[in-house]
């Protein structure tokens, strides 16, 4: 059974607030804050893609946890923000943490479960035996249309998960997943737009509460198991009011997803945002708690995790450091569109 045995985060200390970007539109930031739920984002900084924060993350979390990288057996990069639209970015990823050239490398797209679905290909590549460890890593830079919703809550991060046999060195079992999928159109980019499409609350239902709400009962009923016998849950987050409803729905409380509720101060990181969540549960979790994971992509589609605390971390990611930094560098809307590529100029 394969076990997480590392884990780490990356987030950009720039950010820009609600009420900043409200005021490029004469908005009342008061009402966007209450219905979504986020006060700031995280921007990543003109030097940043997904490609350098996801190596950010996985050096965290190798670091952090004493990983032997010469043991790397695969590294799979989930984003919707790659640099590059005909290169990989895993094998940028791979050569820059010192991975063995003997490895398999892969990009995945799925919108904002392409972080999951790089994890359980590591699962599936651990409990085949194919390698002894596994690198998986979410990172995005989510870009929005200037004027659109959706720049309140877009923004950048990444995590890295490394994956290997439940053995004495693991941190947590994962006990299983389930998946679920369809073709539903409520969030997409054409090839050669600059930014993407949505089709407003058709993003609620049939889309995110679907999904995330079947892959959840799917898991449920595989496992055996309800939401009472889970200490945490952690959903993607789009704002702070979509987790907290399909919580609800599932029978879940506010109590059980409190700990990995991160999108008020660092916005929806995309292929990242369920993964940061996790990863910030881990390093506050108890020995024996269990965790409830559910992802949600776009397009549409979602992941179900069941995963037992076998090692407590005690805050040896620095995930509460990185996702609320002592410091964090506050950023003008102009400073934001220039950093963002929304201004183009004749250099760029």
């Amino acid at each position: 059974m394969a076990a997480i045995h590392a884990f780490g985060i990356y987030v950009p200390k720039y950010r820009i607030t609600v009420e900043e970007i409200a005021r490029q539109r004469n908005a009342d930031p008061a009402p966007i804050i209450e219905g979504l739920g986020i006060f700031q984002k995280a921007v990543a900084g003109e030097d940043e893609d997904s490609i350098t924060m996801a190596v950010e993350a996985s050096r965290n979390a190798i670091s952090a946890f004493g990983v032997d990288v010469s043991r790397l057996g695969a590294v799979h990069v989930g984003s919707e923000s790659k640099p590059y639209s005909v290169k990989p970015s895993s094998t940028v990823v791979a050569t820059a943490i010192g991975a063995p050239k003997t490895i398999t490398a892969a990009d995945f797209e799925f919108a904002c479960k392409a972080g999951t679905e790089a994890l359980q290909a590591c699962i599936a590549k651990v409990n085949s035996g194919m390698c002894e460890l596994a690198l998986a890593a979410g990172s995005d830079t989510a870009q929005a249309r200037p004027g659109c919703e959706l720049e309140y809550t877009a923004a950048s991060g990444a995590a890295a998960f490394i994956v290997g046999p439940a053995d004495g060195r693991a941190i947590a079992t994962i006990e299983g997943s389930t998946s679920i999928v369809s073709d539903t159109p409520d969030f997409w980019r054409r090839s050669g737009r600059k930014y993407p499409e949505h089709a407003g609350r058709f993003t609620g239902e049939p889309a995110y509460f679907t999904h995330t709400r079947t892959a959840v009962e799917l898991l449920l009923k595989k496992t055996g198991l309800k939401p009472a016998d889970f200490d945490h849950a952690v959903f993607h987050m789009p704002n702070a009011k979509f987790p907290k409803r399909v919580a609800k729905m599932l029978g879940f409380t506010e109590k059980q997803i409190e700990g990995g509720l991160i999108v008020p101060s660092i916005g929806n990181t995309y292929a990242a945002c369920s993964l940061m969540g996790l990863a910030r549960v881990l390093d506050i979790a108890k020995k024996g708690e269990r965790i409830l994971m559910a992802s949600f992509g776009s397009g549409a589609g979602s992941d179900a995790f069941s995963i037992i605390v076998d090692k407590e971390s005690g805050g040896t990611a620095g995930t509460g450091r990185l996702i609320d930094p002592e410091m964090p560098i506050m950023v003008s809307y102009s400073q934001y569109a220039r950093m963002r590529g929304k201004i183009i100029t004749e250099n760029d």
